[in-house]
């Protein structure tokens, strides 16, 4: 039996996996809104910062993948506690809840579940780019010119992408559950690996609290300002007509089509002209 085997088969060890993927998850959640505050600035910034990652696919596909272990092996860590929970006490505590628990704690793998579906949307919505999710239409069309290098308008596809009220509704429902995740996570965390006693304790509830706070204003701070229209209206309003102009509605042909002319349109009119001739003769 290895090292991860051993760990793995005690209630303590799950805690501990735990409490440190939760740690890196914590870090990528911080760095991810620092990335994408960069929206309240010029286009170019968060533009450049997204191409930045782009052009570095061994460093983006290494911290996806790293992302992906930690999400799993927190969310197996977190199933195989609340199974063994439930099996050591299958009669619950009188009056239904736990004493000494809080909403946060009760519903910690309901919320953390729900945040896994809203970060397999946010994939397929701004990495994925799948026209389906958004609303709006398809986001690859949307490209703008960088230092002379045609790239992906990222900015414009937020700024669109945020401008559907459903899609911010779901925005903001996710992250007012990480807030509740986070409230109640960050402190546990900071117990699992014994930092739990009476002079570290408050400080730690204090910075579980303001850090979820801070990550929940910052977070719903962007797809608000720009469902209200107080970030980059103008620069939406190019990008719409942009994107406009570049397709067109098809009758039985799906969400949009290209509307600058097919090779099949100009088989159609070639067909038309045919006929034409046929019947003037």
């Amino acid at each position: 039996m290895n090292l991860f085997e051993r760990i793995w088969r005690s209630s303590l060890g799950k805690k501990y996996v735990m409490a440190i993927t939760g740690a890196a998850l914590f870090a990528f959640t911080v760095g991810h809104l620092i990335g994408n505050l960069q929206v309240f600035g010029p286009p170019e910034l968060i533009n450049t910062y997204a191409h930045f990652l782009k052009s570095k696919p061994s460093l983006l596909w290494g911290a996806r993948l790293g992302l992906l272990a930690c999400v799993t092996l927190h969310i197996m860590a977190a199933v195989s506690l609340t199974a063994a929970n439930r099996s050591a006490r299958p009669v619950g505590y009188d009056g239904g809840t736990t004493y000494g628990s809080t909403v946060r704690s009760r519903y910690m793998l309901v919320s953390g579940l729900v945040i896994l579906a809203f970060v397999v949307y946010h994939l397929a919505h701004f990495t994925a780019l799948l026209p389906g999710v958004n609303g709006t239409g398809d986001f690859r069309r949307l490209t703008t010119d960088l230092h002379g290098e045609k790239v992906a308008d990222v900015y414009a596809m937020m700024l669109l992408g945020f401008q559907v009220w459903w899609v911010v509704l779901f925005y903001l429902v996710a992250q007012g559950l990480l807030f509740m995740h986070l409230g109640h996570g960050l402190s546990a965390m900071f117990q699992s690996v014994g930092f739990r006693n009476h002079v570290w304790w408050p400080r730690i509830e204090l910075f579980a609290k303001v850090a979820s706070i801070a990550l929940f204003v910052g977070y719903a701070s962007i797809p608000l300002s720009i469902y209200m229209r107080a970030v980059g209206h103008d620069y939406a309003e190019r990008a719409r007509q942009q994107f406009s102009s570049s397709v067109r509605p098809v009758a039985g042909a799906g969400f949009m089509a290209a509307q600058a002319p097919s090779a099949g349109a100009k088989d159609l009119r070639g067909q038309r002209d045919l006929t034409d001739g046929k019947e003037e003769r």
